[in-house]
């Protein structure tokens, strides 16, 4: 893709699913690849994966609910590489303990609102605001955020996840807004259902088959899928994209 050869990104999220399919694409584009990671080792697993296959790349163990976490990510992006020419966020807290409890509206946990919002929209927050003095003083850059089909179709469960995505896709189109005439761009990817290396373990047959019932495909999603959207949409080739929400999900939700 035009545009990527050479150029610094920020992968906020880069040890396993989806971020590490996303590290990876870029890291096969020609980008210098910066991921970050809660889980540290694992960031430096990808990364040396991306460096063996002729890339370059460097892990980082951060955690997106700090502010000098972050902070110091960033740093080292520049540190490393001179500057930040790319961010693609997709950490977020997924852990059972988190999601089970995130339940009906009138049986909630406001602790787990909370941890929610401070870690899945906060956190872009905090990644989008270190980097984007960055871009602005490059002239332009290109920003990606994790949304996700929560954000709109409206389940009976997770309601703290799904407004933490919606609210992403608020700060997506914000940021679009306001510095698009300053060359930066900022889109949002909402994934559909995505056979990460954890699904592959032990998949039960009874998801799978309510999984493919929902989508207009032949298959479900790859790591690589999400990949291929995400390098598209912060390479040159995707100059005039700006504040959209891509869902990548095999067909599963068609809106305008």
């Amino acid at each position: 893709m035009r545009g990527l050869e050479g150029k610094t990104v920020v992968v906020a999220g880069g040890a396993t699913g989806i971020g590490r399919g996303v590290a990876v694409r870029l890291g096969q584009e020609g980008a210098k690849v910066v991921l970050g990671d809660l889980d540290g080792a694992g960031a430096d697993r990808v990364a040396a994966e991306i460096t063996e296959a002729g890339g370059s790349a460097l892990g980082v163990q951060f955690d997106l609910g700090d502010d000098e976490s972050v902070s110091r990510l960033i740093e080292t992006a520049t540190g490393e590489y001179g500057t930040v020419h790319g961010l693609y966020n997709c950490a977020a807290d997924t852990s059972p303990e988190t999601m089970i409890a995130d339940t009906y509206l009138l049986e909630a946990d406001l602790g787990i609102w909370r941890r929610t919002m401070e870690i899945n929209l906060l956190g872009f927050v905090r990644t989008c605001k270190a980097v984007l003095p960055i871009l602005l003083g490059n002239g332009g850059g290109a920003i990606v955020n994790t949304s996700s089909a929560a954000a709109t179709i409206g389940e009976p469960i997770r309601p703290a996840y799904a407004a933490s995505k919606a609210a992403i896709n608020t700060l997506t189109r914000h940021i679009a807004a306001t510095w698009g005439k300053q060359g930066v761009r900022c889109n949002s990817v909402a994934p559909g259902v995505v056979l990460t290396e954890r699904l592959k373990q032990n998949p039960p047959q009874e998801f799978l088959d309510w999984a493919a019932s929902l989508v207009r495909a032949p298959r479900l999603g790859e790591t690589s899928d999400i990949g291929a959207a995400v390098a598209f949409l912060l390479s040159d080739d995707a100059e005039w994209v700006n504040g959209q929400v891509w869902r990548v999900d095999g067909g599963h939700e068609f809106r305008e």
